[in-house]
């Protein structure tokens, strides 16, 4: 499957997102793009293990993907983490049975996407969720 095939299907298929080092401050683009995708009806599970707050966009932050997922079914999984950290991101992923990853702008690892994929999760690496979600809206409209 292409890329293009991958951010298609998770822009029509996922609504449960949980975010990965979703962080409190309004400023930073995992809180504006957690922002977007809720006021477009999209489920926000904020994962962050050093989060100082109990609450990011009024839901419940996690520490782990593992904790996250004994709560809540997550279908995606949209990390903003550097590169060299999405490898355990990625087997809490396959773990816990989620259906699709999604490593944001500026962030690429090939052989922790292969391992993703090769689990049957749909896979997109240095895109914007946010980006992608406008473009497709505005060609629907």
């Amino acid at each position: 499957m292409t890329q293009q095939a991958a951010v298609n299907h998770i822009l029509q298929h996922c609504r449960t997102v949980a975010v990965v080092g979703l962080s409190p401050k309004t400023h930073r683009a995992s809180y504006e793009v957690s922002a977007y995708m809720q006021r477009y009806g999209w489920r926000i599970i904020p994962v962050n293990p050093i989060a100082k707050v109990p609450k990011i966009l009024g839901e419940k932050v996690y520490a782990t993907l593992t904790e996250a997922a004994q709560h809540e079914q997550i279908d995606l999984v949209d990390v903003f983490r550097n590169s060299e950290d999405v490898p355990p991101v990625v087997d809490e992923a396959i773990a816990i049975g989620a259906k699709a990853l999604w490593l944001q702008l500026g962030i690429t690892n090939d052989p922790a996407c292969a391992k993703a994929a090769a689990a049957g999760l749909q896979v997109v690496q240095d895109k914007c969720l946010l980006v992608e979600h406008r473009i497709q809206s505005r060609a629907r409209a």
